[in-house]
């Protein structure tokens, strides 16, 4: 069999074992990056395709006559026309579970650097002003401690499981939001009672649908002034130029951000605004090398699963 892995680097940066997964072929092509134009030509006579954001439609899934497994290098599976892949019967796999610590790490990072002022204080020692202070210290910005206050939680899945469960540590409340669903379950609430008693709320559910531009005016509007927004999951969940506003405009105290709605940015509103109270990382929550390492030997279970006949986290949603 032909694998064709169609964006291998946005996974690898030279520290990530592939040699027991390239065992599985006969034929392993991979390509640092493909461009949406390329892609029908670099998988015409593949019969597995790995991709991690490469967008994968029904004509290219039908251009792509020998094709009989796609491997989503990722959780989510936006990417992917599901429905398509389904009336053409063709399986799509994902990964779950392999980055948990290291998603869990840097969201913790992202609120502990909003605050302690981390950021702002960083800038404040590079350009001198401790070297003029009267006193020891700088007390230039406010630092508010986690112990006592309340994280609420947007999606309760393993991600969202674990950043609760290391919440504790910390002395906060812990407050989880009903499933979007519509499923209800005990100990959960509403999501607008959730935005209005949380001082930290914080990401965890697909982009979907229904969560598209979930977080937007009127959710800034229930939120504390005093309050922090954490976003690890998607960037089409936040409305960005509503944001935009809630921090220009102090509707919220400050955000912190891992994703944005479009990838690579491109001259992006909330990056070009420069603001105090906003931190903006590159899509980098899920990226320890052991994270990446654990995603690469995932995808090989679920292709040799596929090989012997077994199902194995193939995705199931419409």
């Amino acid at each position: 069999m032909k694998c064709v892995f169609l964006d291998k680097g946005s996974l690898d940066r030279g520290d990530v074992d592939f040699d027991s997964l390239k065992s599985n072929f006969a034929t392993w092509v991979e390509y640092e990056s493909t461009h949406s134009d390329d892609v029908c030509a670099h998988i015409k006579d593949a019969d597995i395709i790995i991709t991690n954001k490469v967008q994968i439609t029904e004509a290219i899934m039908v251009s792509a006559s020998q094709l009989k497994l796609i491997c989503v290098a990722a959780t989510g599976t936006n990417n992917i026309d599901i429905s398509a892949a389904r009336k053409l019967n063709i399986p799509v796999c994902n990964v779950t579970g392999y980055a948990t610590h290291s998603v869990v790490q840097h969201v913790f990072s992202l609120i502990l650097a909003l605050t302690n002022n981390l950021i702002n204080y960083h800038h404040l020692v590079s350009e001198g002003e401790w070297d003029k202070s009267k006193h020891f210290c700088l007390l230039n910005y406010s630092i508010s401690e986690l112990h006592g206050k309340t994280l609420g939680i947007i999606g309760y899945g393993e991600l969202g499981k674990a950043v609760a469960n290391a919440a504790q540590a910390f002395g906060l409340n812990i407050l989880i939001a009903e499933s979007l669903s519509g499923h209800h379950s005990s100990g959960r609430i509403s999501l607008s009672a959730l935005l209005q008693q949380s001082d930290i709320v914080s990401l965890h559910c697909p982009l979907t649908p229904q969560t598209s531009n979930l977080i937007n005016k009127k959710s800034f509007k229930l939120m504390k002034p005093t309050s922090f927004l954490i976003n690890a999951a998607r960037g089409g969940i936040v409305n960005e130029v509503d944001l935009l506003e809630a921090l220009k405009q102090k509707i919220i105290a400050g955000a912190a951000l891992d994703v944005l709605s479009k990838e690579p940015p491109n001259a992006n509103i909330l990056i070009n605004a420069k603001l105090p109270n906003l931190i903006i990382t590159p899509h980098i929550a899920w990226a320890s090398s052991t994270s990446r390492q654990n995603l690469v030997d995932e995808i090989e279970k679920n292709i040799k699963a596929f090989i012997q006949g077994e199902e194995r986290n193939l995705v199931t949603q419409s």
